[in-house]
């Protein structure tokens, strides 16, 4: 079973950039469908950014305008999420997911692995 770990989140001014790191422990990670996703209390969680297992698609949730990007590195077995011009309405836990059937997409259920979430927080 992949494991995921994320990293990179924190404390940011509105306007600001963070870049947010998913590290998997499995080398299969690079056949695997990634996706980020984030969720703020009381609410559910949403879809933000996918990627395909070789990088050639990427899609993201229509509101990010722009902001966020995503990309992998498979010889690092690494995906990341580069936001930028940050907003507080973006201040979230963010999770990397893993999707070993190379589905992806913007639906949970795709996705059979998880990470433990990073802390974003935007300050106005």
């Amino acid at each position: 079973q992949v494991q995921l770990v994320e990293s990179g989140g924190g404390l940011v001014q509105a306007g600001g950039s963070l870049r947010l790191s998913c590290a998997a422990s499995e080398r299969t990670f690079s056949t695997y469908a990634m996706g980020w996703f984030r969720q703020t209390p009381g609410k559910e969680r949403e879809f933000v950014a996918g990627i395909s297992w070789n990088g050639d698609t990427r899609y993201y949730v229509d509101s990010m305008n722009g902001r966020f990007t995503i990309s992998r590195d498979n010889a690092k077995s690494t995906v990341y999420l580069q936001m930028d011009s940050l907003k507080p309405e973006d201040t979230a836990v963010y999770f990397c997911a893993a999707d070993p059937q190379r589905i992806g997409g913007t639906t949970i259920r795709n996705y059979a692995y998880w990470g433990q979430g990073t802390q974003v927080t935007v300050s106005s």
